[in-house]
């Protein structure tokens, strides 16, 4: 049986680490990219590795940068995955505003420099591209799947549309495996703290340690399809063992709102949300986003994915999480 070896970008992250910890379980080789920085960003991975000894000797990092080809080719070469999994990107949509063209460059251009080294290396791995339900932008259906057009509503979003067609013109013209797996909104206590629901499920338990007294937020009507990330790394493995490649939507089909996610973020711990939450306008986007809404019938069908958490449960996961992490320190 050939060694299944992977190759993860953007590891460090939240999909990375669910995603590392899935293949590890399945007896992957797992290597992965590591952005050098003044703050080291290992936090997660490292956590993997501690809390499983087994871990040590079949996951492997290597420096570079998804914008420094030279740096992709000298992995690959060394690498030689058989699983290529691209998750690296500049990923919030907020501070895409705001850092436009360092968004394009990792977001897009990384996810060309990146199959274009593949190309010319000549081996064949094959390669999953993270797409995002933001690619959707300005809607007015009620669900959207694979054959939605997409409207972007931000550097981000737009970002993301070009690393989706350019994985589709790589698949097309050079007979390369590559599948997108368009992702809506998945969250888990992994997630950074930068982004809605962690910035929620922190302030929450902070608040009721008593070690914040508000918390701030923009725009709460805007609804979102939220799931559990832990289940979604499942789908984007599904996608890679399938015999031909392919796109598909991995959401929940259920749309609820930052407000909902505050109601019960703050119930989980016997607070009223209005007591506590002030609205900045200054956390607005310059142009929102206000309806997302996934239909994953093609991946159900397909990969024989669903997913497995209720956005209930998922909040009460994300809030307790974080009262135990502020209660140990």
């Amino acid at each position: 049986m050939k060694k299944k070896i992977a190759f993860i970008t953007g590891i460090t992250g939240q999909d990375g680490f669910y995603l590392t910890k899935y293949l590890l379980d399945k007896n992957y080789e797992v290597h992965g990219l590591v952005r050098r920085s003044s703050n080291l960003n290992r936090n997660r991975i490292d956590k993997l590795v501690d809390n499983h000894v087994n871990y040590s000797n079949k996951i492997f990092l290597h420096y570079g940068d998804i914008c420094d080809v030279i740096s992709i080719i000298n992995i690959l070469k060394k690498v030689k995955p058989t699983e290529v999994y691209h998750l690296a990107a500049q990923s919030h949509v907020k501070i895409s505003f705001e850092i436009p063209v360092y968004t394009g460059d990792a977001t897009a251009l990384g996810t060309l420099k990146l199959l274009e080294s593949i190309r010319q290396l000549k081996f064949n791995p094959k390669i999953y591209i993270a797409g995002s339900s933001e690619m959707y932008g300005d809607v007015t259906n009620k669900f959207q799947n694979e054959k939605t057009p997409f409207n972007p509503r931000s550097p981000y979003g737009v970002s993301k549309v070009f690393s989706y067609y350019i994985g589709k013109n790589y698949r097309e013209s050079y007979n390369m495996f590559i599948s997108n797996g368009i992702l809506f909104n998945h969250e888990s206590p992994e997630r950074g703290e930068n982004f809605v629901t962690r910035k929620i499920s922190l302030g929450v338990a902070s608040i009721k340690l008593g070690l914040k007294k508000k918390l701030i937020l923009g725009n709460l009507d805007a609804r979102r399809d939220w799931g559990y990330a832990k289940d979604y790394v499942e789908g984007m493995h599904l996608m890679l063992q399938q015999k031909k490649p392919d796109d598909y939507v991995l959401a929940t089909g259920k749309t609820y709102s930052v407000k909902d996610f505050c109601k019960l973020a703050f119930a989980e711990v016997g607070l009223d949300w209005k007591k506590f939450v002030i609205i900045d306008k200054k956390f607005y986007r310059p142009s929102e986003v206000n309806y997302l809404r996934g239909d994953c019938s093609k991946a159900k069908i397909k990969l024989k994915w669903k997913h497995k958490t209720s956005f209930k449960s998922l909040v009460k996961l994300m809030v307790r999480s974080d009262l135990k992490n502020l209660t140990s320190k």
